[in-house]
């Protein structure tokens, strides 16, 4: 395999690892050698100023036993430094065993081996590192360009183009071998506009698992056109009263509410240790019928896609909630094991430096058939619409959030009416999603550069059509 010479490793090598690893009477070990290479460039004051270049290079290596994770890593490939990694990720597992069993993966692995052909999600036509550096810098000034012609207000544009490329190598106790190569690119801006003694701002991106194709003018238009876009109605919104009333949440970038405030709580290790709401909840109606709530790394180039997740499992889709009942959490290997069920392919990790443990990909609801966006709205006799949220917290417990809504209208009569700003929107996840009164048919899955923070960073996509949740708590006046 190409990726073992990438490495420097040998597959003797790789067997003698996991061996050292499981010595001292482990469950399971398995390696993950990554070489990532990231690049950006950063337009500020309509020059090019600033760039920056770095390597993540290093293999981690993870014991299990019972209930007890051993990790270590090494920031080479050499294989003394790899045999010490692995002699110290097994004395860490093997120190306090705990009741085995557990972690035992190598015994509950769902029916799903062999690990082999999994499908391409992303392809590169013109791979980042044969690109030349001149386009991109075109390209970032093009874009400052393009808003300050469209609109005079524009008062200051930061644009980053980022991108990076990541080859691993995955190898376990059960043999098995895998590799990814993953290109990510993404383009954000952030645009500043002034109208007498107000300002507004507003932030838009653009973020694929593709090469340097990413760069053309189609990218170019959507972004410039969304940088501008609804900056009339920021200056004119206002802050609404508050209190209890229906909300419509707009398609595409809504769906980081859906992200947040329901799908860290699908996640299997908070289900397994008795920490989330849905934790008693498998098998039972949490949602009307019709409501079908999935993550997906198939979706192809995609910022949550994966060939294989962080653990060498292929990608797939998940079903979490199927015609309104909850059917799947989103497991990795140890809450696999645990539950007895095949991995969905959900362990990730930031890098080789941490330890996989569940994390979503691309998280959305399915399109219903409940009409168009312009029906949920004019159903609705006062109440609040909603496309764009901002900050957000949640208890995973709870189930109980908070989000700061970015943009919105407020509903009178069935019409969309006055601009809104400065409002929360407060609700119950559970609740919200048992509380879905209508769906339409326009599912759109956001392109932005969504970054999901659960103890480690890791690159994600959220969508949703437009909804109808009947009753939620808008902080208003």
């Amino acid at each position: 395999m190409k990726r073992l010479d990438h490495f420097g490793v040998t597959e003797e090598q790789l067997r003698a690892l996991v061996a050292e690893g499981l010595r001292s009477g482990g469950d399971w070990c398995d390696l993950y050698f990554e070489d990532t290479a990231y690049h950006d460039l950063l337009l500020r004051d309509g020059e090019v100023a600033s760039g920056g270049y770095h390597v993540d290079y290093g293999c981690g290596i993870r014991v299990l036993k019972g209930e007890k994770t051993g990790y270590a890593y090494a920031e080479s490939t050499d294989f003394p430094s790899l045999l010490q990694a692995a002699k110290a990720a097994g004395a860490i597992a093997c120190t306090t065993s705990s009741p085995s069993g557990q972690n035992d993966t190598t015994k509950k692995t769902g029916g799903w081996l062999p690990l082999n052909g999994a499908a391409e999600y992303y392809t590169e036509r013109l791979p980042w590192e044969e690109a030349e550096t001149a386009p991109f810098v075109a390209f970032l000034k093009r874009i400052e360009a393009g808003i300050r012609a469209r609109d005079s207000r524009t008062l200051k544009v930061v644009a980053i183009l980022s991108y990076s490329v990541s080859d691993v190598l995955m190898y376990n106790s059960l043999g098995e071998l895998t590799a990814d190569h993953r290109p990510l690119g993404s383009i954000s801006v952030q645009v500043i506009f002034r109208q007498g003694d107000k300002t507004e701002n507003n932030n838009v991106s653009r973020s694929l698992r593709t090469g340097a194709e990413l760069i053309d003018d189609e990218v170019l238009e959507d972004l410039v056109g969304r940088a501008v876009e609804g900056i009339d109605a920021r200056f004119e919104a206002r802050r609404p009263k508050g209190g209890q009333m229906p909300v419509v949440m707009g398609a595409g970038a809504s769906g980081i509410l859906l992200h947040e405030a329901m799908g860290h709580a699908f996640e299997a290790d908070f289900n397994r240790k008795g920490q989330s709401i849905f934790s008693d909840k498998m098998g039972r109606r949490v949602a009307r019928k019709g409501i079908n709530i999935l993550d997906d790394g198939t979706l192809p180039r995609s910022r949550g896609a994966c060939n294989y997740d962080d653990e060498g499992v292929p990608g797939q889709k998940t079903y979490m909630v199927t015609d309104g009942v909850l059917t799947s959490y989103l497991h990795d290997r140890i809450s696999a094991g645990f539950y007895g069920v095949a991995p969905t392919g959900n362990g990730r990790r930031e890098s080789f430096r941490y330890n996989p443990i569940p994390r979503m990909r691309a998280t959305y609801m399915e399109s219903g058939n409940d009409g168009t966006k312009e029906d949920l709205i004019a159903s609705v006799t006062k109440g609040i619409y909603v496309d764009q949220f901002a900050n957000g917290q949640v208890k995973i417990g709870e189930g109980d959030f908070t989000f700061f809504v970015k943009s919105g209208y407020l509903i009178e009569g069935g019409r969309l009416t006055m601009p809104v700003k400065d409002i929360n929107i407060i609700g119950n996840g559970p609740q919200a999603l048992a509380d879905i009164k209508a769906v339409a048919g326009d599912l759109k899955v956001d392109e932005g550069t969504w970054t999901c923070g659960k103890e480690q960073s890791v690159a994600v996509s959220c969508g949703i059509p437009s909804v109808l949740i009947g009753n939620l708590t808008v902080g208003g006046e």
